[in-house]
């Protein structure tokens, strides 16, 4: 397992579109999962002990944004043939046991997150109401544990100063996880 950081936020790179398969089947596009004040698109896995770690976090704060105007999207990009925890099966499994408020969409041409440049699991873009990116950092400082309850909540934070204002925090702490499994 090779951990790695994400790059800095690129401030006003536009959101890519895409149309990807949810854990039924249904196909997504960008523009389906948009909130009115934003999106976050997160690039997570089942496998993953920095995803394991967050998991809960990361469904109580993407329910949280939401009634912000900010809506969420999962994509799963990992080699599946390499990686069945990360399978079609598994992901509907995760996404019912966690209760997911948004969908989880699989990427199996790992094509989305080439074009995103995500390079790890997990890995967040915080775009505001105009789909420019805003945000590029951690969920919190847990890593590959689960940090205390009481500490700041980075990624909630600066995705409701994007649902206020439209604009992302200038200082950011990238997130870290597992780097993405290719497909060789």
């Amino acid at each position: 397992m090779v951990s790695l950081e994400t790059p800095v936020c690129d401030f006003d790179a536009p959101a890519l579109d895409f149309m990807l398969p949810d854990v039924d089947g249904k196909l997504w596009s960008l523009q389906d999962c948009c909130g009115d004040k934003g999106l976050l698109v997160m690039f997570i896995c089942n496998h993953c002990p920095y995803v394991k770690a967050i998991i809960q976090r990361l469904v109580r704060d993407t329910a949280e944004l939401k009634p912000l105007g900010i809506n969420s999207v999962a994509i799963m990009s990992n080699d599946i043939n390499q990686y069945a925890e990360d399978s079609p099966q598994q992901m509907k499994k995760i996404a019912q046991q966690f209760n997911f408020s948004f969908p989880y969409l699989l990427d199996s041409s790992q094509e989305v997150a080439k074009k995103y440049g995500a390079v790890c699991t997990p890995d967040f873009f915080g775009y505001n109401g105009q789909l420019k990116l805003q945000y590029r950092g951690r969920l919190d400082v847990s890593r590959k544990e689960t940090a205390a309850p009481d500490v700041k909540r980075d990624l909630f934070s600066a995705m409701r100063e994007v649902s206020m204002t439209g604009k992302g925090p200038a200082e950011q702490i990238p997130s870290m996880g597992c780097s993405i499994k290719w497909i060789d």
